[in-house]
């Protein structure tokens, strides 16, 4: 699985290129603000086309090139955080008027815009594009509908990993791209509208308990770590698992 990662240059929120393999057809997660020129330009490098957008929540710096990036294709989100789409900006309450100050382009609603696939949210999850498998596992509390989006396979990753992330048993990346929900050593705010500690407090318990240490977490904003890692020094994470 090739697996690219772009900046956004507004809140230096990333976005996540998926393909099964060069030439292929890629998912493309969470466009922020500005990144639609270096995300078509990942794809053009790699000979990928698009084949879907995912967004993990519906804040404005993960959704601001959704519309510009997908042209026909659909733009998935969950069902709770679909509201968000008619104003995301509107929907950061104060902080709104400050994010449209930063984007370079006004915001355009994606037409294809669509709820997440059942064949996503149970089992081992559905395809996204030819080769691509996603697990969207929901994870409440820096929004309503915020979701980890899990995916398994052989990683080619251009630098995206850690350095000592650890393949399973079969030589095999288990990544998680997590929104804000984990960040190195920090989680996902919750003071916007639609957080809410204690979902949040309550969604770190569930996923460290479901998730192997090994996993791979790819937030939203600064670098990629693992689950071990976290689970060993994250204050936020071991004070929701009263581990302090």
């Amino acid at each position: 699985m090739l697996l690219l990662r772009a900046t956004a240059p507004v809140l230096e929120t990333h976005a996540y290129v998926l393909a099964a393999e060069e030439g292929g057809t890629a998912v493309v997660v969470d466009p922020g603000a500005g990144a639609a020129a270096a995300v078509t330009d990942l794809l053009a490098r790699h000979s990928l086309r698009l084949g879907a957008v995912v967004i993990t929540h519906g804040h404005a710096d993960h959704v601001w090139d959704a519309a510009a990036l997908a042209a026909g294709a659909p733009v998935y989100i969950a069902t709770r955080d679909a509201y968000r789409l008619e104003d995301p900006a509107g929907a950061l309450g104060p902080l709104g008027e400050y994010f449209t100050q930063l984007a370079p382009t006004p915001w355009e609603r994606p037409a294809t815009a669509q709820p997440f696939p059942a064949s996503w949210l149970t089992g081992g999850g559905g395809e996204a594009v030819p080769g691509v498998v996603l697990r969207a596992v929901p994870a409440p509390g820096h929004t309503e509908g915020s979701t980890l989006l899990l995916a398994r396979g052989v990683v080619e990753s251009d630098g995206v990993l850690p350095a000592h992330a650890e393949p399973d048993g079969e030589g095999m990346h288990l990544v998680a791209l997590c929104g804000d929900v984990f960040f190195a050593g920090s989680i996902g705010r919750t003071d916007l509208p639609g957080g809410d500690a204690d979902e949040m407090a309550a969604t770190l318990r569930t996923l460290t308990r479901a998730l192997p240490p090994h996993t791979v977490l790819l937030p939203g904003h600064g670098p990629a770590t693992v689950l071990a890692d976290e689970l060993a020094t994250n204050p936020f994470v071991r004070e929701a698992l009263g581990t302090r």
